[in-house]
């Protein structure tokens, strides 16, 4: 993909531009103000978010574009307005801000339309992006495999597709974003209108392909076949921290919102002997944008066919329970729902950054859950309870498993071999036939395979009642 510099995008250190200088603006509703019942219109799940909290998630996301953050701000409205989403007065105030401290970004947190996205920077005199072009943005810079960076172009260029309006001022005409579209002329919007919806094309044909070679992929997997264990999460949860520890692989880790976009898959060996494979994958976000969600569908696929969902949460965050539900809607949204034959396990993480009270309540509370619901506590940093884990990882995908007793010759090292790498070795035990004999657990997709290999133990039949 060829694409120009992005907002932050950084050159050698001695050409480094200056960060840019923004302002967080968080225009948020105010139910109470507005006369409306409650949850009329609003956004239920952000009702439990203080407006704090949520314009400090949009500070935190700008920061991981490396912008400097020269204030973040809170505007609360009883309505929004169609021409410019707040009120003049407000424009004015914000315009004042922007002119005293020399801000050249103006973020708002929220989805703009393109007619208040352009009102908006006339009355700013500089350049303004709302919470989808952030999140592009962002996500522009952390793609790195061929896939992550076709999923988010194909995302911005029907973002920018939505962009060309008559009337381009010359703001608009720098409004670069994701930096290869530089913002057209008016003569040319048709034309640019029809090169994106080419373009398009082309990375959804591009993507179909790669669709159909994880298809490929899985395929194999489950010819072996390893279950598939994915970690979903609010971004920022400690989901690659965790993926980390437990695969010893160097995947991305840091304290960033968004710092994991493509997903990895590793091989894990679990306590008793069986292998799973474990996905990472993109971590989510309140109001995440519709467009993003389909762009990333085939990533997400990994987590649509996991045998098993790990719930990464971080207990330590004040809005852990609106994130929470945050992933809950995205999951239902792809048709995922815990059931028995997708067990999701929540995983209550971060115990590090608590103190020994606040560990002993949420300890407390988990254990107040019926053990099928009962979260596991740990602290991904540290390891603590990551063996308690696995240990229920290996307990729910034994509810999906078959126990077989088998024979095979004891000078058959290689089928042993076999017997280890492929299945769940419960017992062993030499008989006095010379043979040696095996109870294995394993996925119901290779009892077939099994008993073509090796020879199966009959089931000792129960014994009968003597006839008085």
């Amino acid at each position: 993909m060829k694409s120009g510099k992005s907002l932050s995008e950084k050159g050698p250190a001695e050409s480094r531009p200056p960060p840019t200088r923004a302002l967080v603006v968080g225009p948020y509703r105010n139910e109470r103000r507005s006369g409306e019942p409650p949850g009329f219109g609003f956004d239920l799940v952000q009702l439990h978010r203080s407006f704090e909290a949520r314009v400090a998630e949009a500070q935190g996301l700008a920061e991981a574009i490396d912008l400097d953050v020269v204030e973040s701000k809170i505007v609360t409205l009883p309505q929004i307005r169609p021409a410019t989403y707040i009120g003049p007065g407000k424009v004015d105030e914000i315009a004042a801000i922007v002119k005293q401290d020399e801000i050249a970004l103006v973020v708002f947190d929220c989805a703009l339309s393109p007619v208040q996205q352009r009102n908006l920077e006339k009355g700013f005199q500089c350049k303004v992006i709302d919470r989808t072009g952030l999140i592009l943005e962002i996500f522009g810079q952390r793609a790195r495999t061929k896939e992550g960076t076709l999923q988010v172009e194909l995302a911005h260029l029907a973002y920018q597709k939505s962009r060309l309006v008559r009337s381009w001022t010359h703001l608009e005409r720098q409004r670069g974003g994701f930096g290869f579209l530089g913002g057209p002329g008016e003569t040319q919007i048709e034309t640019d209108r029809r090169l994106i919806q080419e373009r398009m094309t082309r990375i959804e044909r591009d993507l179909a392909n790669v669709k159909k070679t994880r298809g490929l992929h899985r395929k194999k997997r489950r010819a072996v076949p390893y279950p598939v264990v994915a970690l979903v999460g609010y971004t920022n949860a400690g989901k690659s921290t965790l993926f980390n520890r437990l695969t010893k692989a160097g995947v991305m880790a840091e304290d960033m919102l968004f710092a994991t976009l493509d997903p990895t898959l590793r091989a894990v060996r679990l306590p008793r002997g069986s292998n799973i494979i474990l996905s990472d994958t993109v971590g989510f976000i309140s109001d995440l944008p519709t467009m993003l969600v389909e762009a990333f569908k085939a990533t997400l696929e990994e987590v649509i066919e996991a045998d098993i969902i790990l719930h990464v949460r971080d207990m330590a965050h004040a809005d852990s329970e609106a994130q929470r539900a945050d992933v809950e809607a995205v999951l239902a949204g792809l048709g995922i729902v815990a059931s028995a034959h997708k067990p999701m396990i929540e995983v209550w993480n971060k115990l590090d950054l608590l103190d020994s009270d606040q560990s002993l309540a949420l300890f407390n509370a988990a254990q107040r859950r019926p053990a099928k619901e009962r979260p596991v506590l740990i602290s991904a940093l540290t390891g603590q309870g990551v063996d308690d884990l696995l240990a229920g990882v290996e307990a729910s995908l034994a509810h999906e498993r078959v126990t077989l007793d088998l024979r095979i010759e004891a000078a058959d090292g290689q089928g042993r071999n076999w017997l280890y790498e492929h299945t769940e070795v419960l017992q062993r035990c030499e008989a006095e036939d010379g043979m040696t004999h095996f109870t294995v657990r394993v996925a119901p997709a290779l009892v077939d395979t099994l008993r073509r290999k090796f020879v199966e133990i009959p089931p000792v039949a129960p014994l009968r009642q003597a006839p008085y």
